[in-house]
């Protein structure tokens, strides 16, 4: 990290247009976690900003804790880069949601260990991929700016000694942190066919029981078979089920010992069919030809019958001296390195795993056994192997399609290593932003504002008025991830019992839903959600680096199943590409599965800055509109004409009723409308409030001007949209 020192009232000729001589700053910095972004620190005066009276808001307060947006997505990896999982299973990245649990690390005592930890966003983005092949065969396919961790600490894939580019970068004289992949990022088989028979031939054969007699009687003889499986661990005795199912075989199941002090319940799987019992008969056999499937298959099903993993030791025991065999078979055709431990007294045998965590994880990876308790490798200390090195380094020489998230802990294990991670990132915006750079590169962080905040707050004059934020810039935007503000700020007006509102993209938002419901039983807490593409190929064209709209909906499920009747703002609607009765039905579809109540809509607006940008895209991708958004939006105008938005209007409305959602134009909203009811929670919960994001104001001003502007021709041809 650079800390580059600023004295007070000293003109900085680097510094923000207005900031030359900004009295209030603290120092500026940049750090590698966001490339390209300088972080002004201020001590701000105020916190609370007055919205003018002559405003279209329809609320009186904002707080806005950075002015500014740091949008940049650096650290990002190939799609198909496998993250171990909490459950111990290893899945593609492309495929987390928010809020499930996986593996990262901390600094524990000496060592760095394994924790459990959560993914807290999740974003794409198209960036220059660079191959990094280890000893061991395992590939990783990252950007240039991502990093990994080393036996000498966190290093990018590239960088520099000297110059502008300088940080520490991978060499081949580095190891990574891990334990690998032994190749390229493969699953197991799946639960079919070969691998489906041999898993059933490991579980049967080593923990369930098959049984014929005959009974004779004076009367008649009556025979007996008997199949039956019984487990304290109910994942593998449901894969078990599920498995004899698709072989045709139907079981069923029911209690077989109740829990002790000693020992958990156990349940069991049984059969009487005399078929039936003859057909687990034929699968559990030893196939004459066992082919990799099977192998991997049996290794998963005995393992799940008798095998254990304590202590960083795997074993898989038994007495019977042809199933030690076909275990050991099964291994060498994996090329897993074992042992064959000593006869006991008891007249068990084990056959032990050898290599250490690399090898236990390419048997998990490989086998996917059923039984997740035994996978587990949280509290195991983080450790290098000679296999992890670094042999090569590889510009591919073009863009690919890439994949961050945002987790608890800063990092996560991908491929087998120990991966570093974004703070959880703001969104493009686009749409929001001023003309230039200096916006997404020059971020202002008022590191004061919860002070502030509570002392105006605590002014005898302050009337608790309804309080905004992300009305200006997303207060859960990336810089959030490492300065924390808003946990000071929600605590701030709630103390106060002032009611407030949040607005925004990010998925950082899921951070603070503890602290936020608590807060909602002493004011009035309103979230919203701004979503404006649900279709995944068109929003990485326009939002490149943005969180997706599934990862924003599962945003807004996790703070409906916390108690919060959600706003999604489906703003803006994009004329053409996202305003067909079809998109917006998708669109309002999932946005009531994921729970929300209201829905906010908007036409594109297209201010000064971003009016050129998305001009340009639009020529580039879909120039054949060019000619209808000129019509649309001529000269100036910022907002579109007043017949198009009643247009839209007569689309949304309908689908609204049929969806069972409430809503409005964004524009419907009169100054004056009550973000919280104090007086009658119950009434104001039952409505949630609209709130209008920052370009209402000037759509409000631009809205008139460009009504008397609009000439009867123009708007003649805007109702044929």
């Amino acid at each position: 990290m650079r800390w580059q020192g600023q004295e007070l009232g000293v003109s900085d000729a680097a510094a923000l247009p207005g900031l030359e001589q900004l009295n209030g700053l603290v120092r500026s910095v940049t750090t590698p976690e966001f490339a390209g972004v300088t972080f002004h620190e201020v001590l701000c005066k105020s916190a609370l900003n007055r919205v003018p009276s002559a405003s279209a808001m329809p609320f009186d307060w904002t707080v806005n804790p950075y002015r500014g947006c740091s949008h940049a997505c650096v650290y990002c990896v190939s799609p198909d880069t496998l993250v171990l999982c909490a459950d111990g299973r290893q899945r593609r990245i492309d495929e987390l949601t928010i809020g499930q649990e996986i593996i990262g690390t901390e600094q524990s005592g000496d060592y760095r260990r394994y924790v459990r930890t959560e993914v807290r966003a999740k974003w794409t983005t198209r960036k220059r991929a660079y191959r990094v092949t280890l000893a061991d065969g395992t590939e990783l396919v990252a950007s240039g700016d991502h990093r990994f961790l080393t036996e000498r600490g966190w290093k990018h894939v590239i960088g520099a000694m000297s110059g502008s580019d300088q940080r520490p970068y991978l060499t081949t004289s580095n190891r990574l942190m891990g334990f690998g992949l032994g190749g390229r990022a493969t699953l197991g088989p799946r639960l079919g066919g070969e691998f489906r028979r041999g898993y059933l031939s490991g579980m049967i054969r080593g923990d369930g029981m098959l049984f014929h007699r005959s009974y004779t009687s004076p009367s008649r003889t009556r025979e007996l078979h008997l199949f039956r499986l019984a487990l304290a661990d109910t994942e593998a005795l449901d894969r078990t089920r599920r498995l004899l199912a698709d072989e045709g075989v139907p079981t069923r199941t029911r209690p077989f010992a109740p829990a002790s002090a000693t020992r958990r319940a156990m349940t069991a799987i049984h059969s009487a069919r005399r078929a039936d019992v003859a057909t687990i008969e034929t699968i559990v056999a030893v196939p004459p030809l066992r082919t990799s499937a099977w192998h991997a298959g049996f290794l998963a099903g005995i393992f799940d019958a008798e095998g254990s993993c304590s202590r960083g030791i795997l074993r898989i025991s038994n007495k019977d001296p042809e199933l030690l065999q076909l275990i050991q078979d099964a291994l060498d055709a994996h090329r897993f390195p074992h042992v064959l431990e000593p006869l006991r007294s008891n007249g068990v045998r084990s056959v032990r795993l050898s290599g250490g965590l690399p090898i236990r994880q390419r048997f998990f990876r490989l086998t996917e056994p059923a039984i997740t308790r035994k996978l587990d490798i949280v509290g195991t200390a983080v450790k290098t192997v000679a296999d992890l090195k670094i042999v090569s380094i590889e510009d591919l020489g073009h863009d690919i399609d890439m994949v961050d998230i945002t987790t608890g802990t800063g990092d996560f294990v991908a491929n087998g290593v120990i991966s570093h991670n974004c703070f959880a990132r703001g969104t493009h915006e686009y749409l929001e932003l001023d003309a230039g750079r200096d916006f997404d590169t020059q971020v202002v962080v008022k590191v004061n504002v919860a002070d502030v905040l509570q002392k105006e707050l605590r002014r005898g004059s302050w009337q608790h008025d309804p309080v905004m934020l992300g009305t200006n810039t997303d207060p859960y935007q990336r810089a959030e991830g490492r300065y924390k503000l808003m946990p000071g700020i929600v605590s701030a007006l709630t103390e106060s019992g002032t009611p407030f509102s949040i607005l925004t993209k990010g998925t950082l938002l899921r951070r603070d839903l503890p602290m936020l419901k608590d807060a909602g039983a002493a004011v009035h807490v309103t979230l919203a959600m701004s979503i404006a593409v649900f279709d995944d190929e068109l929003q990485h064209l326009i939002e490149p680096g943005t969180p997706n709209a599934t990862a924003r909906l599962e945003t807004v499920r996790a703070a409906t199943e916390a108690g919060f009747r959600v706003t999604v703002f489906l703003m803006p609607i994009i004329p053409h590409l996202t305003d067909s009765i079809a998109a917006i039905d998708h669109a309002l579809s999932r946005i009531k599965a994921a729970g929300a109540v209201r829905v906010v809509y908007g036409a594109l607006h297209l201010r000064p800055g971003a009016k050129e940008w998305f001009l340009q895209w639009l020529a580039e991708r879909h120039p054949e509109l060019v000619s209808s958004y000129r019509g649309l939006y001529p000269g100036v105008t910022t907002t579109a004409p007043k017949a198009y938005r009643a247009w839209l209007a007569k689309r949304v409305r309908p689908l609204l009723r049929v969806h069972g959602l409430d809503g409005s134009a964004e524009d419907e909203s009169p100054r004056g409308t009550p973000v919280a009811g104090l007086a009658d929670r119950a009434e104001a919960r039952s409505a949630p409030p609209i709130i209008t994001t920052s370009r209402g104001r000037a759509a409000a001003t631009s809205l008139r001007a460009a009504a008397a502007r609009v000439a009867p021709g123009e708007e003649a041809s805007a109702r044929l949209f």
